[in-house]
């Protein structure tokens, strides 16, 4: 909750914006040119998806934004014991590289780092899936974008983030390298886009699209009534 709610969290996003390609940056004056004094404006870089060029963009964070003055909460299931699960991370390779849909790409696609496989079972069906590589609080991770039958109807409609610590092994990770992990559903989060319409949230590929319910973790965003991103 503190997260979203925060100066720089997603309900205080109200802007995303990138120039053309080879554009220089623009000045902090012209991006907040349409914004009040409080305000607050950071830079962003990428490749362009298409050319692979560096793209120059900026974000606009109000702590008063419509989102946030209309929050109320999130909803979430009663924590469950049985969705505390454990499973296997199989490591592949370091530059191993999947592409994934994005909400505010069009269907075009964005290469991210995925390390190994992620595999676990449910109902005495394994599952692998694909996560991403990435850093948390406690070191390296995985997270995971999935979908399963509860989105749309009881959860957030483009899918949740579960996100996995990795045991350490006190060595750089090789080829082959097996690593146990539980995966807690119990945490599993509505994205930063359920939050603003201006966050570019990842969706869940084809493989991590769940046929089954997971009834555990967040559901949707509580807002005013008569409130819509």
């Amino acid at each position: 909750m503190a997260e979203v709610t925060a100066q720089r969290g997603a309900l205080s996003l109200v802007l995303t914006h990138w120039d053309q390609p080879g554009e220089p940056a623009a000045s902090e004056a012209t991006a907040l040119a349409d914004f009040p004094d409080t305000a607050v404006l950071t830079r962003l870089s990428r490749p362009h998806i298409d050319t692979g060029e560096m793209q120059h963009g900026y974000r606009v964070w109000q702590s008063d934004s419509p989102a946030a003055q209309a929050f109320e909460g999130i909803d979430a299931y009663p924590y469950d014991p049985a969705w505390v699960v454990t499973g296997r991370f199989e490591f592949v390779d370091a530059d191993r590289v999947v592409p994934f849909e994005h909400l505010r790409d069009g269907g075009a696609l964005r290469r991210h780092a995925v390390s190994g496989d992620l595999v676990f079972t449910h109902d005495g069906t394994e599952y692998r899936v694909e996560a991403l590589d990435t850093e948390l609080p406690t070191g390296p991770g995985l997270q995971l974008v999935f979908a399963d039958t509860t989105n749309g109807a009881e959860t957030y409609g483009a899918g949740r983030f579960l996100y996995v610590p990795l045991p350490d092994l006190g060595r750089a990770l090789k080829p082959g390298d097996v690593l146990p992990v539980t995966l807690n559903f119990n945490t599993a989060e509505i994205p930063p886009c359920g939050f603003s319409n201006q966050m570019n949230c990842p969706l869940p590929p084809l493989r991590n699209r769940l046929p089954f319910a997971v009834g555990a973790g967040e559901k949707k965003v509580q807002y005013a009534d008569g409130f819509s991103l």
